[in-house]
């Protein structure tokens, strides 16, 4: 089933969430996949996307201004995976890639638990299928000045094991002369199919500290992340600081062509689940005991100047 399809099956319900305070104005998707419809900075009477995204219900998922990834982020090699004696084999879920990625929270409808103007949570249940674990998601969106928190959780509702990582994918505004500072170890290189190929020092053109982050021709993974990115653009009135003390890993999209980047914070590295099982706590994925959980805490802050 691809994207539109599953879109088609949420409903098409393109009511907003609207969260608010003196700083920020958040917009919420619930039904669009748990996303982030909009966040923008408020500075008086002025209102400047901080993430791209307007402040309506996306027309694709892919046009939302952030969404959840769960119950595991980016590639799993051709779908398929073995654990424990178990072959898992899932579809793919985007058009022209035969691996599926991002795990199912994304292509789904979430439930809102509550809201109010300052914060927000919304339910996600999966039932076992292709992925063949019961799992329940969440995701509590909360404002204070100028900080965005996102605490996500999934938590395994099966009787027995379940592997899991979790990330959030927010989609950054950019112009030629936007910097990103942030701190890794190592990245993979990747094949046409976006898939790791070598691990390689994070040096020269994959060095992410003080760069320009707009055009720059990478869509690659990086480990040994530090927790927490600095961006910033001349032209701002506001600088951003993108922090996750649960994330070791960092995945980072810049398109040669457009006006944005993805700088996501993941827990595991891509296609971790390909890896024999002996290298999955290496390489970022945790194993859920029934009745387990898992939880990624995010923070988008934004500093005026």
């Amino acid at each position: 089933m691809n994207i539109e399809d599953r879109e088609q099956q949420s409903g098409g319900d393109d009511r907003l969430i609207f969260l608010g305070n003196e700083r920020i104005a958040l917009n919420l998707a619930p039904v669009q996949g748990g996303a982030i419809a909009s966040l923008a900075y408020r500075n008086g009477n002025v209102t400047i996307p901080v993430l791209r995204g307007r402040p309506c219900r996306p027309a694709s998922i892919l046009e939302a201004a952030c969404f959840p990834l769960v119950p595991y982020c980016n590639r799993i090699r051709n779908g398929r995976f073995r654990f424990r004696g178990r072959d898992v084999t899932l579809a793919p879920n985007m058009e022209g890639d035969p691996s599926p990625l991002h795990g199912q929270g994304w292509l789904s409808p979430w439930q809102v638990v509550r809201h109010d103007r300052l914060e927000a949570e919304l339910s996600f249940h999966h039932a076992a299928g292709q992925w063949p674990w019961r799992y329940e998601a969440r995701q509590i969106f909360s404002l204070n000045g100028g900080i965005l928190a996102i605490d996500l959780t999934c938590r395994n509702l099966s009787d027995d094991a379940m592997p899991c990582g979790l990330g959030q994918h927010p989609y950054f505004t950019c112009t030629i002369d936007t910097r990103l500072d942030t701190e890794v170890d190592s990245a993979w290189t990747v094949d046409e199919n976006v898939l790791p190929v070598e691990k390689v020092e994070a040096a020269g053109r994959y060095d992410l500290r003080d760069r320009r982050i707009c055009a720059q021709d990478l869509d690659n993974g990086f480990g040994g992340w530090r927790g927490e990115a600095r961006i910033d653009d001349p032209t701002w009135p506001f600088r951003i600081r993108l922090a996750s003390p649960d994330a070791g890993f960092f995945q980072l999209y810049s398109p040669m062509e457009g006006d944005m980047f993805v700088a996501e914070p993941v827990t595991h590295a891509n296609a971790a689940l390909n890896e024999p099982e002996a290298d999955w706590a290496t390489l970022g994925l945790k194993l859920l005991e029934p009745g387990e959980q898992m939880r990624l805490r995010t923070r988008i802050e934004i500093v005026g100047k």
